[in-house]
């Protein structure tokens, strides 16, 4: 019986890429969109390989993305924590008077 590329494996990997580039380089959000993404593929591409691992080949390629979209996910719900921590301090800093205009 010939091997066959695994379902799904190469998609897995982009998105965890596309996850942690999103996250570095655009905004949060695309990154977490992007992981999501790639760990939903990653399971059922893991479940359709753990049904017959003798059919398929690239099983690597969904372990990698499935690690870079866990670490493109913890990456943007930092930059998500550290935004809202940002925008909060200048909230804080206008209500109290701190950045009011006057010199």
């Amino acid at each position: 019986m010939s091997q066959q590329p695994l379902p799904g494996a190469s998609t897995v990997l982009t998105m965890g890429i596309l996850s942690i580039v999103g996250t570095l380089f655009c905004c949060g959000p695309f990154g977490a969109i992007f992981s999501i993404i790639g760990l939903v593929k990653a399971k059922s591409a893991d479940q359709l390989y753990q049904a017959s691992p003798e059919n398929y080949t690239d099983y690597s390629n969904v372990k990698t993305g499935k690690i870079l979209s866990y670490i493109g996910l913890a990456l943007s719900l930092i930059s998500l924590v550290l935004f809202i921590l940002y925008f909060g301090f200048i909230v804080a800093a206008i209500t109290t008077g701190e950045l009011s205009g006057e010199f």
